[in-house]
Parts: structure tokens; sequence; C-alpha cells
């Protein structure tokens, strides 16, 4: 096979595989419901059970960086996925509350996946096409909207239990059509002398930290509101839960596939040319979100007169639908910054920023349950958002817009990092 096929190849079945595991990570998301219907949990617990893969998948993101960087992204991967397959299978026969939260830590393995592809794609293409080689991989978040599509019609034939078993069954064959279908590379090997200490310098970089707070929002509050929203539309519309999957799947779906194009936008006008419109998106996106159904009274003339104000259910989805497209081009821009300004540590700094996001969706649907049993909002969990996006769109106006030159005779306009 020439290197453009093996290229090629190594893209799809790498897409294929982070699919699979992001639909395996969201998972709760669907199932959760019912579980939380047969253990009576509050909002606080559920949000926390739903966290839990987030968790791990977070966690092992900075090692499996760094062992792709060292060991190449097909053997991590294969390892990686063949691990999470009995700790799914076994999801089934769980029963009390503190089961299903043990054995989520363990699936949660499959969310490190994207660190792995992502330097493991990125190095088989040249450095022009690396956003759309990375946006592409990335489309793989379309797996949460996979994930709504299938588990509900799964729990309504069989039941909740049935879902994990067949979600085992998918992984296995996964793993197999990747090792098959994959390639290596000794070219795209970090030097065996690195050091793994060397390697987390990186976290001192403030350059880092910032794509770490970018990346806390356009992906961890995509996983977070993947996770949130079937039974958000339950609770705040009165749907079922297929209803509820397939409206919430408006979200999830671009905010996946889409990737791509974000990609080939960060590679055409710069990553800050696109993570800035995508901020500023978002923050109109849950300006709008974040009120609460609302009813008050006016006195008039003619006597009380009582309005509602409130999002109704397509207004809302409509406003979810372009959060998701815009969330999908800032992955997808974040990603193209770290290609730019570190070409020879993609898979560390990959790593750690997938960490943050990884952090952010673990972190955000506990405060949102939280938010929810202490005010009785159900909307408190945009009100969130939207200030974590205030400090997003402060830093990078600080960090990045004020230093552009704007006006005289090297301007180029905002799209231009100095």
């Amino acid at each position: 096979m020439t290197r453009s096929g093996q290229a090629l190849s190594v893209l799809i079945v790498s897409t294929l595989a982070f699919t699979v595991c992001f639909m395996v990570w969201m998972m709760f998301g669907v199932i959760g419901i019912p579980i939380r219907k047969a253990l009576d949990l509050n909002a606080t617990q559920f949000g926390l059970l739903t966290a839990m893969p987030v968790l791990t998948g977070s966690l092992v993101r900075v090692p499996l960086g760094i062992w792709t960087d060292k060991y190449g992204g097909r053997i991590v991967m294969t390892v990686l996925m063949a691990l999470t397959v009995p700790a799914i299978w076994m999801m089934a026969y769980a029963t009390a509350y503190w089961h299903f939260l043990v054995i989520g830590l363990f699936v949660g393995l499959a969310g490190g996946s994207f660190s792995v592809g992502t330097p493991y794609v990125a190095r088989w293409f040249p450095k022009h096409r690396q956003g759309f080689a990375m946006g592409v991989y990335g489309a793989g978040n379309s797996g949460a909207a996979v994930n709504k599509f299938i588990a509900p019609a799964i729990l309504i034939a069989f039941g909740w239990t049935m879902v994990p078993q067949v979600y085992a069954a998918i992984m296995l064959g996964t793993v197999l059509v990747f090792w098959m279908f994959s390639h290596s590379d000794p070219a795209h090997l970090v030097p065996a002398n690195t050091r793994f200490v060397d390697q987390l310098k990186m976290l001192k970089d403030p350059q880092v930290l910032k794509y770490c707070q970018y990346y806390s929002i356009v992906f961890g509050g995509y996983v977070a509101l993947s996770l949130w929203m079937v039974q958000y539309y339950v609770g705040e519309y009165g749907m079922d839960i297929r209803a509820a999957a397939l409206l919430a799947a408006c979200f999830s779906l671009p905010g996946g596939v889409l990737r791509a194009v974000g990609g080939w936008l960060s590679d055409k006008y710069g990553a800050h040319s696109v993570t800035w419109w995508v901020m500023w998106v978002s923050w109109i996106c849950l300006f709008l979100l974040s009120y609460p159904q609302t009813e008050f009274t006016v006195v008039t003339v003619d006597g009380p007169q009582t309005f509602h104000i409130g999002l109704n259910v397509w207004v809302f989805t409509a406003l979810m639908f372009i959060l998701g497209i815009a969330w999908a081009f800032g992955k997808a821009s974040v990603f193209k910054y770290i290609s730019d300004d570190y070409p020879t540590h993609i898979g560390t700094v990959s790593g750690i920023v997938g960490l943050a996001g990884g952090l952010g969706g673990f972190v955000l649907p506990i405060m949102f349950g939280v938010l929810v049993d202490l005010t009785g909002i159900r909307s408190s969990a945009f009100m969130l958002m939207y200030g974590v996006v205030w400090v997003s769109l402060i830093w990078m106006y600080w960090t990045e817009v004020r230093r552009t030159e704007l006006m005289g005779a090297h301007a180029h306009g905002v799209g231009v990092r100095n």
C-alpha cells in the first residue's frame, strides 16, 4: 500500500474506533435515566453517575498521549480498547449505586482514545492538512449522537441491561477491525531518550494552560451537555426518552461530525480567528439558553396581566444546534493551535489539553446537578457555562486580540496571530 493509502486507512479506522469509544463513553447519558429511577437518585447523584467514566477518560489522557509518542498509536489504541470490553460487559450486572460508579471508572478508559488517535493520525499527514485530518478524526465525537440513536432503541426493546452487552460486542469487533487496517511508522516515534518528566514540563507553559481553558468549554461543555440533555428534555418538556434522545442528538451530532469542517476552516483562516468567533457565538447562545421559564404579573390600567417568558422546545433545540456547530469548530481550532505551536510534542500537549477538556466534562455534570438541587432551576446549567465562556473571552482578548495590529501598514485583521 502506498504512503497516501496507508494514511487514508489509518484515518478511517481511527475515526471508526474513536466513534465507538465515544459512544461507549457517553453510555450513561441514556441508560442513566432508568438507573436513576430504579435507584431513586437526586440530580447531584445522577450528575456524579454520568461523570464517572469521564473522570477516568480524562486522567489517562496525558500518559496515553506520551505513550503514543513513544510506542506508536496503533499498539496503544488496540490495547486501550481491548481493556474496556470486560468492564462494559460487567455493567449489565451492576445493581447498587457504588457498582455503577466503580465499573464506570473502568469503562471510562475508552475516553482516553482521543489523545491516542490525535497525534497518531496527525503524523500521517503534511502540516497544511493536519487540521483537516485531526478534524475528521475528532468527528468521532459524533459517537455521542450515535449513542442517542442506538441505546434508546435497545432500551425500549430489551431493557437497559442489554445496552452494555451490545456495546461490549461492538467494541470487541472494533478492536479487530482497527488492528487489521491500521499501520505503524517508526519515524513517528519520539526518541527513546525522551523522559516522561521532560514531556510533563509542558504543563508549565502558559500557552498550554490557555488552550486548556478553551478546550474545557468546547469539549468539556460538549461532553457535559451530551450527558445532561436527554434527562433535561424529559424533565423540562415532559418528553419520553426516545423523543428526548432524538432532539438531544440535534446538539450532539453536529457537535461531532462538523469538527472536520472546523479543521478545514482552521487550516484556511487560522486557529485564532475560528476560536474567537466560536466564543462569541457560544456567549450569545448560552445567554439565551440561561433564561429560565418565567411568569410575571404586571399591574395595568385594566388590572393584573400575567406574562410568560421562556424558550419553547423548538427554539431551545435550534439554539442547541447552533451551539453544537460552534463547539465542533472550536474543538478543531484548539488542536490546530497545538499542531502549529508544538509540532514535535503533539501527543504530549494534546494529552494535557485533552485532560483539561475531559475534566471539564467530569466536573460540569456534577455542578449541573448541584445547581439544580440548590436552585430548582434547570437552566442554571447554562448560566454556569455562560460564566465560563466569559473567562475565555477575556483571556483571549488580553493575550491575543490586543496583541494583533488592526490598523496600519502591518494590519491583517483579527484573524492573524502574531
